[in-house]
């Protein structure tokens, strides 16, 4: 399992689903709501969140991808319970507040070229 908002889905994305997929059988992808993208990010995402979701379902390797949930970020970990959890290289996650319920691995994984593709240094005209 591994989330993100994927807005304007680029290669740093795919690098990050390539290298989650290695981690099992089935890769579970959690797309960021609007509104929590906004809380986190302070502004909302380019694409909203169906445009981002549909995006990431036709990635080849996506076994599945579903919106996150609104209020309790962690529902989707306790009702799914996958065996690894992978995060990317900057994503802010409680970790502590994730084991208490999660017993999994978590795994952080790397980077792709972060100094080209990170969304926040993107600048990329619709």
């Amino acid at each position: 399992m591994c989330f993100g908002t994927f807005d304007k889905l680029h290669p740093g994305h795919l690098s990050y689903l390539k290298q989650a997929r290695k981690y099992g059988d089935c890769l579970l992808v959690v797309v960021g709501r609007d509104k929590n993208v906004f809380r986190i990010k302070g502004k909302l995402p380019k694409e909203n969140e169906k445009t981002r979701l549909k995006n990431v379902q036709k990635v080849k390797f996506v076994d599945k991808a579903i919106l996150g949930q609104l209020r309790d970020k962690f529902k989707v970990v306790k009702k799914h319970q996958p065996d690894v959890i992978c995060l990317g290289y900057d994503q802010k996650v409680d970790t502590e507040k994730l084991k208490d319920f999660f017993s999994g691995r978590i795994v952080r994984l790397k980077p792709y070229k972060e100094e080209i593709y990170k969304s926040t240094l993107m600048s990329i005209s619709d």
